[in-house]
């Protein structure tokens, strides 16, 4: 219905987008964020250049790849070194990273409101930077959780202290034999707890949350809501960006914000409750100021 009648541009002058967006936020009665990597990627946590090099060079000059999502899908030859990347990557982008600055300043502005959290981000910001956990559903899972590589058993399990040790041991980008981390249940190589096949465990946590922000939706159907997009790109737009499109479209009351340097598109049949930022997300918060 949507995808091939877009609109690609920003929705007027930077400072009447802003003034729209502010309106829409002090008189919604509820606000839906939802979140993809841009909003990390806004706070400084990219996944290339600069910060790639600086923290993964050695594993560049090995096996050749020039960030960290090609990292994550090499194959490599053993779980030593398998572990040995993940365990770094784990650290600095879930227990190491401060909190970003788009999130804190998001959090100033919906702090007060009546707001949920739908994101596909599994770098635990939100819930770093203060969000209420009871008003968050993250998707698509956590670096901080493993699950059976098998999907054995429907349980995650918390990797900190693990990753720890893992990070401290690495040598020559392995990690010792013995730290390889088993299913305790079918004794199984573990994984990550993230979304990338069939096999992803969506364990009671993921389902109480799911249940939460349908209740949510459901309460608030037919009430002035603000679906508001910050860094949602196109790579999964079921999840996001085409349901927010037709719960704006399905609502007369509903206003649809788009924020997202580069990709600031609504389709032309919600264009007049639409507002498309075509900026940088911690700016156009920072203007937007605390309420």
């Amino acid at each position: 219905m949507f995808l091939n009648n877009l609109i690609t541009q920003s929705t007027g002058n930077y400072s009447r987008q802003i003034e729209r967006l502010k309106n829409e936020i002090e008189d919604a009665d509820a606000i839906i964020i939802g979140a993809g990597a841009g909003m990390s990627v806004s706070a400084g946590f990219a996944y290339d250049g600069e910060r790639f090099e600086k923290n993964f060079s050695d594993f560049r000059r090995k096996y050749g790849f020039n960030d960290m999502y090609s990292g994550g899908f090499y194959p490599y030859n053993s779980l030593e070194e398998y572990w040995a990347w993940w365990s770094r990557h784990i650290w600095l982008n879930r227990y190491a990273a401060p909190v970003g600055e788009s999130y804190s300043a998001l959090l100033k502005i919906v702090l007060n409101k009546d707001y949920f959290v739908l994101t596909t981000n599994v770098d635990h910001q939100f819930q770093l930077a203060g969000f209420d956990k009871k008003r968050l559903f993250y998707t698509q899972g956590d670096y901080g959780l493993w699950q059976c590589s098998k999907a054995c058993h429907n349980i995650t399990y918390d990797n900190k202290e693990a990753v720890r040790q893992m990070t401290a041991e690495e040598k020559d980008l392995k990690i010792p034999a013995e730290l390889i981390p088993k299913c305790p249940v079918c004794g199984a190589p573990m994984t990550m707890n993230l979304r990338c096949d069939d096999s992803f465990i969506q364990d009671e946590g993921w389902y109480s949350a799911a249940k939460r922000y349908e209740d949510f939706i459901r309460r608030h159907k037919d009430m002035r809501i603000l679906f508001w997009e910050l860094g949602v790109g196109k790579n999964t737009p079921g999840i996001i960006k085409i349901p927010f499109w037709q719960m704006t479209a399905q609502n007369y009351k509903a206003a649809y914000a788009c924020v997202n340097r580069g990709e600031a598109i609504t389709p032309k049949e919600i264009e007049k409750q639409s507002i498309c930022i075509n900026e940088d997300i911690t700016a156009v918060l920072k203007d937007l100021g605390p309420f």
